[in-house]
C-alpha cells in the first residue's frame, strides 16, 4: 500500500489543486511553492514604498538613507491525514494480484477524495477549526472584519496595508448585483492589479446569471475544461464552488487577486505515506498506511484581497 501511494504522490497532489479553482489558478500562475524546513511558512511581502524616491535637479545631493521596505508574514505549519486501513481478512480474500491492486486502489481512491474535500474546505477556513489545526484559509486572509486580529503574525489593526476590502451588504438582487460589484472591484485596482478571479456560492451564482443577457455571457474555456462551471466579470472569472459539496460561504463572492496568493505544501509532506514500510496495529490484524499533507495558504497582499458579503 505505501508503494502504491509513494507511486501516485505526483498524480494525488495535481488531483488535490484540479478539486479546487482556486488552488488551480494558483497551480496556473507557479503559486504553488514548496518549503523545506523551519518552525513556520514565512511570505515575503512589501509593506512600504521607497521613500529615496523623488524628483531632483543637476547636482542636487540625491538621499540614500537605508530602507525598510521589505519584510515577511508568518503562518503555521498545518497538517492533514488520512489512514488507509485494510484488514487481514480482506488481504486474504484478495491476496491475487489483480485482486489486491484493486482493493488498494478503491481504498486509496476513497482516501484521496476525502484528503481533496477536507483541504478544499480547509482553503475557505478561518485556522480555528479543530482546535486550531485547520488550514488559515481565505476565512482569515479575507475576513469580514479585516481591522482586526492578527493575520500571518501582522496586527490589522496596527497596519492598514494588511486590511482586505469588504463590502457588507444586504439585499442585493438581479438589478442591483452588477453596481455592487463595481463598487467591490473599483475598491481591489491599482494600476494593473485588480482581481482575476471571483468565487461565489450557488445563491449568488443565480443571482449574477440572472442579471446577465445571454449575449454578455463569457465563458472561460480554460476553467470550463477542469470542470468550473465560469462566466466573467471585467475580465475576471466568476467560478461556482457551491451546489453539493461546495464550501464558499452563502451570500458570499471573493473577489481574490491570485497574484498575491500561495499554495505552501511542505516539500516532504505532499500528499506522500508517512512511512515507506508496512504498519501493523499491535492488538488487531490490520494494516495501516496513512496519506499525509502539510502546509497551509499564504497571502503577501492582504489589501488586493476583497470579500463582498450579501447577508
Amino acid at each position: 500500500m505505501a508503494t502504491t501511494i509513494e507511486s501516485r504522490t505526483k498524480e494525488i497532489a495535481d488531483n488535490v489543486t484540479k478539486n479546487n479553482a482556486l488552488l488551480s489558478r494558483l497551480k496556473e500562475k507557479g503559486n504553488i511553492k514548496t518549503f523545506s524546513g523551519g518552525s513556520v511558512i514565512f511570505q515575503e511581502l512589501s509593506f512600504a514604498q521607497n521613500g529615496n524616491t523623488g524628483y531632483y535637479s543637476g547636482y542636487d545631493l540625491l538621499p540614500v538613507a537605508a530602507q525598510d521596505v521589505l519584510s515577511a508574514a508568518q503562518y503555521a505549519i498545518k497538517q492533514a491525514a488520512a489512514p488507509i486501513i485494510i484488514s487481514g481478512l480482506e488481504m486474504l480474500q484478495n491476496s491475487g494480484k489483480e485482486q489486491m491492486i484493486d482493493l488498494m486502489d478503491g481504498r486509496l481512491a476513497v482516501g484521496e477524495a476525502s484528503m481533496y474535500n477536507l483541504l478544499a474546505g480547509g482553503v475557505y477556513a478561518d485556522g480555528t477549526g479543530s482546535g486550531g489545526k485547520e488550514i488559515t484559509g481565505l476565512g482569515a486572509a479575507v475576513p469580514l472584519s479585516p481591522v482586526t486580529g492578527t493575520y500571518g503574525g501582522i496586527d490589522r489593526a496596527v497596519w492598514t496595508f494588511w486590511r482586505n476590502q469588504v463590502t457588507d451588504t444586504a439585499g442585493i438582487t438581479a438589478a442591483t448585483i452588477q453596481q455592487s460589484w463595481n463598487t467591490q472591484w473599483a475598491k481591489q485596482v491599482r494600476g494593473m492589479d485588480r482581481p482575476d478571479l471571483i468565487i461565489v456560492d450557488s445563491v449568488t451564482w443565480a443571482i449574477y446569471m440572472q442579471s446577465l443577457q445571454a449575449i454578455q455571457r463569457f465563458t472561460s474555456p480554460t476553467k470550463g475544461n477542469l470542470g468550473f462551471p465560469s462566466v466573467a466579470f471585467m475580465d475576471a472569472d466568476v467560478v461556482l464552488d457551491g451546489g453539493i459539496g461546495g464550501f464558499c460561504p452563502g451570500g458570499t463572492a471573493f473577489f481574490l487577486n491570485t497574484n498575491y496568493l500561495f499554495w505552501r505544501p511542505h516539500a516532504d509532506r505532499n500528499m506522500v505515506p508517512l512511512a515507506p514500510n508496512k504498519r501493523y496495529a499491535l492488538n488487531q490484524d490490520a494494516e495501516v498506511q496513512i496519506l499525509a499533507w502539510a502546509g497551509n495558504l499564504t497571502t503577501s497582499g492582504a489589501q488586493f484581497q476583497g470579500r463582498w458579503d450579501n447577508n
